[in-house]
């Protein structure tokens, strides 16, 4: 009985380690014959001299065949079970890898990929351009695998499943001589890209088609997304422009007429009555049209920088700069007869930072212009600059009457001038803080405002820094 049960379990674990049928089935005539040669009297001989044997093999044969056939088949819906999560593995990995795709390369490149994980194929992208399918990536798992999607007769119906969004190739009606299948990936209804897998002499099994057939779906999902996503930003930003040249036209038409009826009818008065005009009235005159026109060329240049940097974002000639001097370039534009004191502290002269100096000077002297607009006369604006860590601070402060927490929250939004009052009477546009804020987000640093002690307020943007090497 041990014996027999020895060659019962031999009878498993041949299932167990070969592939079909045939093995256990030979392996258990074997065991009989070998229990009836070595066990059973006459030794050594298959002669067999008691009938009761005769059942005994029988039975022993019966019970070799059924254990091993059910060894069998736990052994293969085993793997079949194996093979299924391991599908359904690829399936939802590449579910989530499709929602993280940045654009429609890497949604191709995603399914593709997934897709030669899951077959063990070679696989190949064809992308539409100009109503034409243009061989992209190939994918393979063997590097010496020969690439015969650029055979002819492939490309033709890699071409066909483009043009008429229909699967093409291998077990279709559609060109199937070839030994590829062609599966066309569809956004809106419109092919935007094919997919090939090679075929050859091993057709998939239903199971692996359909696995396919749901990522290939689930890639012209997130192609769907995608454009979606690319045309609701695209509207959005048509939307922002839309209202930027609204606003810009509203505030343009009302806001520049009084300075440009200033100009105008100081003009005029200097044309009626130069003679009967004394020099000082004559000085003045001509003061306030250079003063209005100063004003207008700053405004006009603030609202052109703003519409360029919204229309075609910001390109930065970076430098490594001097603090100091881009400072001292920005003090340059104002005039030194002008009514408000300024200082700086810049801590040391080799404070260095990487900008485009032409912009950051743009920064400065809004952020002064500011102060000097919106404090009165004989008002104290101080320029500091220090490093801390690897940036570098820049801050602009006045003693004015300081802002309220309304509009620091707003001040940097385009168009925002909240309650504040300019000194001279002029009304700002609100464009040179956003302007600031572009300029300076750019260069990856941040701007902030901040009231100031006693009184007033400080304006702090960050610039990287950069190193000072002195050779001796």
């Amino acid at each position: 009985a041990n014996i027999i049960t020895i060659y019962i379990l031999g009878a498993l674990i041949t299932s167990i380690y070969t592939t079909g049928y045939r093995c256990g089935v030979l392996y258990s005539l074997a065991s009989v014959l070998l229990f009836d040669f070595f066990f059973t009297q006459p030794y050594l001989t298959f002669q067999v001299h008691s009938v009761a044997y005769i059942f005994t093999f029988t039975v022993m044969l019966i019970a070799s065949l059924i254990s091993g056939t059910l060894a069998n088949r736990l052994k293969n819906m085993a793997q079949k079970s194996t093979q299924s999560a391991y599908r359904t593995k690829i399936l939802l990995e590449a579910t989530q890898l499709l929602q993280k795709a940045g654009d429609e390369a890497d949604i191709l490149d995603i399914t593709a990929t997934q897709i030669m994980k899951l077959l063990g194929r070679n696989v190949m992208i064809f992308t539409e351009e100009k109503g034409k399918a243009v061989p992209g990536r190939f994918y393979s798992n063997k590097q010496s695998e020969k690439n015969i999607f650029l055979r002819f007769n492939e490309d033709m119906a890699a071409r066909y499943a483009l043009k008429n969004g229909v699967i093409t190739g291998y077990g279709t009606e559609n060109l199937s001589s070839v030994d590829c299948l062609y599966l066309p990936v569809k956004a809106d209804g419109i092919v935007c890209g094919v997919i090939g897998i090679e075929i050859g002499n091993q057709p998939m099994e239903s199971f692996e088609y359909n696995v396919v057939q749901s990522i290939v779906g689930e890639c012209a999902l997130s192609m769907e997304n995608h454009r979606n996503a690319v045309a609701k930003e695209q509207a959005a930003a048509n939307a922002r422009a839309e209202r930027l040249r609204a606003n810009l036209l509203r505030t343009i038409s009302h806001d520049l007429r009084t300075p440009l009826t200033s100009i105008s009818g100081n003009a005029d008065n200097l044309m009626s009555n130069y003679e009967k005009m004394d020099e000082k009235q004559i000085k003045q005159s001509f003061a306030d049209i250079y003063n209005d026109s100063q004003w207008l060329i700053s405004i006009v240049e603030n609202i052109l920088s703003v519409t360029r940097i919204e229309q075609n974002g910001m390109s930065l000639n970076l430098s490594d700069e001097l603090v100091e001097d881009v400072v001292m370039e920005a003090l340059s534009h104002f005039s030194k007869k002008n009514s408000h004191i300024i200082t700086t502290d810049l801590e040391g002269s080799l404070l260095m930072a990487r900008m485009d100096p032409r912009l950051i000077v743009q920064v400065i002297v809004n952020l002064l212009d500011n102060g000097i607009k919106y404090t009165p006369p004989g008002s104290h604006i101080h320029i500091k600059a220090e490093k801390k860590e690897d940036m570098i601070y820049i801050s602009v402060s006045d003693n004015g009457p300081g802002v309220d927490e309304e509009y620091r929250l707003h001040a940097f939004e385009m168009f925002h001038t909240g309650h504040r009052k300019v000194a001279d009477g002029r009304r700002s546009l609100g464009l040179g803080l956003a302007l600031c804020r572009s300029i300076v987000n750019a260069h990856g640093g941040e701007i902030t405002l901040a009231n100031n002690t006693p009184s007033g307020c400080t304006f702090t943007f960050t610039l990287p820094s950069s190193e000072v090497f002195i050779y001796e």
